[in-house]
């Protein structure tokens, strides 16, 4: 329509200019990416985890070893046996032989759907022998224990992602996090730990969103399927903001209190004898310095519990260093991708105490503080790949069998410290290209 005046169009202010500049010069927002594209990763790493450990445990690894039986973890057995009476709901024999339970009930409960489908196709739950050398149980298990393995892997991706961490990058992280869960879950037979661990990550994660009250569900959760993450929550409630602090602690508490508790009642004995002693055998597993100062147990074990509440207590003191920076620093309602990696340097710190203070240590016992502190160290190529690489030869050395502590425990550690110091410590001095405030604006829910 033209102006009868001047023979043009409308008249043109200076507010619609800028309008229509704006929405000219605005970006396109971008449809977010399927889930498959964004955990393509962690994801194809699971499916190749899956692929070598049972072939590892079924064929090569026998073949390698010389023997015809199935090389399998055997302490994932007493979890399945465990989980089969919580299915059929036998409560006071969680904590009774031959579970071997030391955990809280949740490890058993993760369990619990393939015990079912166990139950369901008639196989037994029978322990590998020389007369049971192939336990019929094992292509169920095996597949299923090992993808619950890899939500640490899922987890430490989203954290990457958050970052801003570039792909190739994300594709290293998951590479070397499948070398390190394979020690937890091929190995040994704990996916426990791994999803206790993997929780913990997803909680620390919606704690950065400004979602307090869904992180203390999720670290809550993972507490009940391994208290170990115990030792992550006085860093955890140093970042928390003071006001959410007895809500916070009131969910975190809830689902272990309440699956011990039930527990607890159906056999007090038998459960408060397992969770406080935390029997450890140093017959079987790798000494350390601090061994002949464990209270002895009957069958030639000893007590952990006592150790690892010096390991909690050096936890608080990281917590309350913690929180010494993180009050004397101004932040705003979302944290930088700096001061996610801050706290997640200090969980792996913390995770690492308790292989330090340990009577007697398991190679995988190493690999929380590994998996965690390969997130951090995702700040430049240099930090990661040595990371991964120390993490990596860790995890290999640390199946070792010799048992002197000077010869296996004190390379351990001194393996340790430095994947910790790769992943705090740049080996070059660079910017931090993720010190800023955050990319994109927290998203908020209610606590």
């Amino acid at each position: 329509m033209r102006d009868g005046n001047t023979g043009r169009g409308p008249a043109v202010t200076p507010s619609s200019a800028s309008a229509a500049a704006a929405v000219s010069d605005a970006a396109p927002v971008p449809a977010p990416s399927p889930w498959l594209a964004r955990r393509l990763f962690p994801l194809l790493a699971t499916i190749i985890l899956v692929a070598i450990g049972m072939m590892m445990t079924t064929w090569l690894g026998p073949a390698l070893d010389g023997k015809s039986a199935w090389a399998l973890p055997h302490d994932l057995w007493g979890t399945l046996i465990a989980a089969q009476r919580l299915l059929h709901g036998d409560l006071s024999g969680l904590y009774t032989q031959p579970t071997g339970l030391v955990a809280f009930p949740g490890a058993a409960a993760i369990l619990v759907p393939v015990v079912a489908l166990i139950d369901a196709v008639g196989f037994s739950l029978q322990t590998q022998s020389l007369a049971n050398p192939y336990p019929s149980a094992w292509p169920l298990a095996g597949p299923y224990e090992i993808v619950i393995s890899s939500v640490a892997l899922f987890a430490a991706d989203a954290i990457a992602e958050r970052l801003g961490v570039s792909r190739p990058k994300r594709a290293l992280l998951a590479a070397a996090e499948a070398a390190a869960v394979a020690s937890v879950s091929v190995r040994w037979g704990h996916p426990e730990d791994a999803v206790a661990v993997g929780l913990l990550l997803y909680g620390v994660l919606a704690l950065s969103r400004s979602r307090a009250g869904w992180s203390a569900w999720l670290i809550g959760a993972a507490v009940a399927v391994q208290p170990l993450v115990l030792l992550a929550l006085p860093v955890v409630l140093a970042v928390v903001a003071p006001r959410r602090l007895a809500g916070f602690l009131a969910r975190a508490a809830a689902p272990g209190v309440l699956l011990l508790g039930a527990a607890a009642l159906a056999n007090w004995t038998a459960t408060f004898k397992a969770v406080t002693s935390q029997p450890n055998y140093p017959a079987v597993d790798h000494l350390t310095p601090w061994t002949s100062l464990a209270p002895r147990l009957s069958n030639g074990a000893v007590a952990a519990g006592p150790a690892r509440v010096l390991a909690i207590v050096a936890a608080c003191g990281c917590g309350l260093a913690v929180w010494y920076r993180w009050r004397a620093t101004p932040r705003a309602a979302g944290w930088s991708p700096s001061a996610l990696r801050e706290v997640l340097w200090w969980v792996a710190v913390t995770m690492a105490i308790r292989t330090v203070f340990e009577p007697v240590m398991v190679s995988y016992y190493l690999w929380p503080s590994l998996a965690v502190a390969l997130i951090p160290a995702t700040r430049n190529w240099s930090r990661l790949v040595a990371a991964s690489i120390t993490a990596t030869v860790v995890t290999g050395v640390s199946q070792g069998w010799w048992r002197s502590p000077w010869t296996w425990w004190l390379p351990m550690i001194a393996g340790l410290g430095l994947t910790l110091f790769f992943a705090r410590v740049p080996l070059r001095r660079d910017a931090d290209p993720g010190g800023g405030p955050a990319a994109s604006p927290p998203q908020q829910a209610p606590a």
